[in-house]
């Protein structure tokens, strides 16, 4: 069953979306055919006719199904083809009405179902053009057959049919029009809840003042990270860093500055790190870079280079320029390892890195 369907509607779920939507409409153009037959049944429409006009709906509405299904119909605005198949649906009711004579009035629920149908897919304005072409196609049919068959189509019931239509199709572009409406509001309102939603992963996943991944985030990342080594069998390094005698910054400056401090740190570091590496806040002034895929001799080279780049940075106050410098303790991940253990290292190193002086970068044996 799942393969027939797979044939029939293709595995693509866009794909499908429009074929269920082309089967639909061949369905109700199989409705109506089969109405058209019962009036033949009871004597009202010749066969001969009916039997060509049910050949040639039901081929057309196939050849629609066989434009969509191939994929032909994607070169398209509108790979539906909804707007091409409300005509060929409009236009065989126009035909139905010119065989049926004194059953016509069957055609009209027809017409309804095919412009209810393009109403929750086509554009207001596209409805609009598709009922002026409705009215004036089943005008010029019913003045056709009231001229050639008065005795079937009488101009009286004619004229009146035709009132029916001309107040039908501008009332179901109106309709159109609303839905279309409610339909936007609805797209819009779906946006800025995603906006929204973007917004609030943004506050929990980002640390507000420097922009960059807060702890909470990175513990995931590190996991996750942590885990893709294990399967790989690839490693990765973890590195502290912690702005020196920041407290001081805070104390002669103020905060205000402290804050400058901080962005400026983050800002300058993220400019010297890989794409593939990742850059927390990890609190206070304290910063954890994850390096994928590299071990110590080389991470090493990468962090000194953002240690220089870090330390020569100067924060303007007023007229006086703060300078900072940078420590750095850095630690390859063991097999093994948890990811606490080997930022509990880094650690260790930082704590030698101060100890030895500031402003330096060791790495843990």
């Amino acid at each position: 069953m799942s393969r027939l369907l797979d044939l029939l509607l293709t595995a693509e779920p866009l794909q499908r979306a429009r074929l269920l939507q082309a089967g639909l409409a061949l369905v109700v153009m199989g409705t109506g055919v089969a109405a058209m037959h019962y009036f033949v049944w009871v004597g009202v429409a010749a066969q001969e006719p009916v039997l060509w006009w049910s050949a040639l709906t039901l081929a057309g509405m196939v050849v629609f199904y066989g434009l969509i299904r191939s994929g032909w119909s994607r070169r398209w605005a509108d790979p539906t083809l909804t707007v091409p198949q409300m005509l060929f649906a409009l236009s065989s009711g126009a035909v139905a009405y010119t065989l049926l004579g004194a059953g016509r009035g069957a055609v009209f629920p027809v017409v309804m179902v095919v412009l209810m149908f393009g109403m929750f897919v086509v554009s207001p304005r596209q409805m609009r053009w598709l009922s002026v072409y409705a009215v004036l196609l089943f005008g010029c049919t019913m003045a056709l057959m009231a001229a050639t068959h008065p005795r079937a189509y009488p101009v009286v019931i004619e004229v009146g049919h035709f009132l029916l239509v001309a107040t039908m199709m501008p009332a179901m572009s109106m309709l159109a029009a609303r839905l279309s409406r409610i339909r936007n509001r609805s797209r819009l309102q779906r946006a800025e809840l995603a906006q929204a939603l973007a917004r609030l992963r943004e506050h929990t996943t980002r640390d507000e003042l420097t922009g960059l991944i807060n702890k909470r985030h990175m513990q995931q990342l590190m996991d996750q990270e942590h885990q893709r080594c294990v399967r790989s069998g690839q490693s990765f390094c973890l590195a502290v860093l912690d702005i020196d005698r920041f407290k001081p910054v805070n104390e002669v400056h103020g905060y205000t500055v402290g804050d400058a401090v901080l962005r400026a740190v983050a800002q300058e570091a993220l400019r010297h790190v890989r794409v593939s590496d990742t850059l927390s806040r990890w609190g206070g002034e304290e910063f954890v870079l994850m390096m994928s895929d590299t071990r110590a001799a080389l991470a090493r080279g990468g962090l000194e280079r953002l240690h220089q780049k870090v330390g020569a940075l100067r924060i303007l106050h007023g007229t006086a320029a703060v300078g900072i410098t940078l420590s750095a303790g850095m630690a390859e991940h063991h097999a093994g390892e948890s990811v606490a253990q080997t930022l509990e290292r880094a650690e260790r190193a930082l704590q030698e890195a101060k100890s030895q002086g500031y402003d330096r970068v060791v790495v843990a044996p």
